[in-house]
């Protein structure tokens, strides 16, 4: 049995930001089930808001955050975060982080972005690789770290907890299972203080912006350890994935329409006046909803992202990543409009965390995506992820230090070893992945950006029943990342059907053409799921 300080189970922005802290406190295990630049933290294009120019304000970026929060955005977390985050960025400067930079009167300033939702420019960025730049540069840290012990290619399967030792006082957690994926074997992890970072869980959906290892694990593991899961239902779909045959998953920034980028229907018009005074730069479910209608109304299989009014040299220079995927594909984003469709993207609720990422199971924190600390509420405000990851790893770090964990009875004795029982080896992966794709295919279908009651219903049926599938298949044979991962992506489905079915009006990410209205004397409160 292998025992850390602190054990961190992911490796975006948010756990590693952590562990480089808690490194300076004791002992720290990094535990990622792929390589440790595999996270939504390197996917990410836009950048990081937050209020650095003298035409911008702490209220400004509060009153936007609440705006496209729905009703639902805590005040005082987003107040936390937003007036945080100027130091956090501060941090990632001198770990040798350096954002663009603009020539203005003589002097050097942050060149600053805007995305839909907010009001001034306010978006820090590198280039449009921003989170890729954040993730080499912190990884880089960690390796030269000697107190942080970086797992790769292990996968964690459940908490281990006191109420499942049998220990009738106070619940809490004591490590963790992890499958060491070269060995085959599940080792057992023990720990007082446990981060889930997981991130979120794109792969629920058949089309999305996500990498393939958004599985949606660490809302999987806390809800069956008893923790309390929020506002799953809000799931926000980024209006602008690349519409092409060949193109996998790939994002076209927000910060196109940032920079005056237009979104067209098939037969050229500017249809995003007709939706919001905005157009184009109005918030993200807005926008989606928007585009989703507009398909279905013409039977066009797109809508197209045009910014051709911009000179190629700029283009080029503010979008390199996005201008060389484009031309691989054939569309010259300098001469014609990008073929765009709406994808999964981003989860806004998750596991229920105060303002430091503690959960309601103690010993257990969460951090980043997976984490529903009441910033998002309804409809995450575009680039606020990546300054919640830093503000929140630092506050969490900060809180795990000052509280140390209490002497309770189950940290005497040593914690049982993980137990097979008679498995055998899994031979029809067939089945596995029928299951997976059967998830993604429904979970497109029937609780997509536009829901109704009777599409919920029948999500909920099925899910029933796969989910009975998978527990057989579970306890039947022999563990396997892609056996975790199916049985995880069908728990956090049912959570979001559930969540969905519970909320009987739209507001935010959640629309229903049974409940088009908000209602707010019923529904404007978080929308909780305990196993307890």
């Amino acid at each position: 049995m292998k025992e850390f300080d602190f054990v961190v189970i992911g490796s975006g922005i948010a756990g590693l930001s952590f562990a480089l802290k808690a490194a300076k406190h004791g002992s720290v295990a990094v535990i990622t089930k792929r390589k440790g630049s595999d996270s939504n933290t390197a996917w990410a294009q836009g950048g990081v808001a937050c209020v650095t120019s003298d035409e911008d304000s702490f209220d400004l970026h509060i009153r936007d955050t609440l705006e496209a929060g729905a009703g639902l955005s805590d005040e005082a977390v987003a107040r936390t975060i937003v007036t945080e985050g100027p130091e956090r960025i501060r941090e990632l400067g001198e770990l040798g982080l350096e954002f663009d930079q603009r020539e203005v009167s003589g002097h050097r300033e942050p060149d600053l972005g805007r995305e839909g939702g907010h009001s001034k420019r306010r978006v820090l960025h590198v280039q449009d690789v921003t989170g890729l730049q954040i993730e080499k540069t912190l990884l880089r840290e960690l390796e030269r770290s000697p107190r942080v012990e970086l797992l790769e290619n292990h996968m964690a399967v459940d908490l281990i907890t006191a109420g499942k030792l049998g220990f009738a006082t106070e619940d809490r957690c004591l490590g963790v299972y992890v499958l060491n994926e070269k060995t085959t074997e599940v080792e057992t992890i023990r720990t007082d203080r446990l981060v889930l970072a997981t991130g979120g869980c794109g792969k629920v959906y058949l089309y999305t912006t996500n990498p393939d290892v958004a599985t949606g694990d660490g809302v999987a593991i806390a809800w069956r350890a008893g923790a309390t899961i929020a506002n799953m239902e809000f799931v926000q779909f980024h209006p602008t994935c690349l519409f092409h045959a060949e193109a996998k998953s790939f994002l076209v920034s927000e910060a196109i329409r940032g920079e005056g980028g237009i979104l067209r229907n098939s037969r050229g018009e500017d249809f995003m006046e007709r939706y919001h005074p905005m157009k184009s730069l109005a918030p993200r479910d807005i926008v989606a909803r928007a585009i989703d209608a507009e398909i279905k109304r013409s039977g066009a299989k797109c809508v197209y992202l045009d910014i051709t009014h911009q000179s190629p040299e700029f283009l080029r220079e503010r979008f390199p990543h996005i201008y060389e995927t484009c031309l691989r594909f054939g569309i010259d984003m300098t001469k014609q409009p990008i073929p765009v469709v709406p994808a999964a993207h981003y989860q806004c609720g998750g596991i229920k965390t105060d303002v430091n990422g503690a959960t309601t199971l103690p010993g257990l924190y969460a951090i980043g995506e997976v984490a529903s600390t009441g910033l998002h509420g309804a409809n995450r405000l575009a680039s606020n992820s990546l300054l919640e990851g830093l503000v929140v790893a630092h506050r969490a770090c900060e809180a795990l230090v000052r509280a140390q964990p209490p002497a309770h009875p189950a940290r005497q004795i040593e914690l049982p070893q993980w137990q097979p029982g008679n498995v055998q080896d899994l031979d029809e992966l067939v089945v596995i992945y029928h299951n997976w794709d059967e998830i993604r295919r429904l979970m497109w279908d029937y609780v997509g950006i536009v829901r109704t009651e009777k599409r919920l219903q029948r999500a909920s049926a099925r899910l029933r029943n796969l989910q009975r599938e998978i527990r057989e298949f579970y306890w039947n044979f022999k563990i396997t990342v892609d056996l975790l991962e199916l049985r995880n992506l069908a728990t956090v489905a049912a959570l979001i059907v559930d969540s969905a079915l519970s909320r009987k009006e739209s507001r935010g990410l959640h629309y229903t053409l049974d409940y088009p209205g908000t209602d707010d004397g019923h529904f404007k409160r978080d929308t909780l799921l305990s196993r307890m």
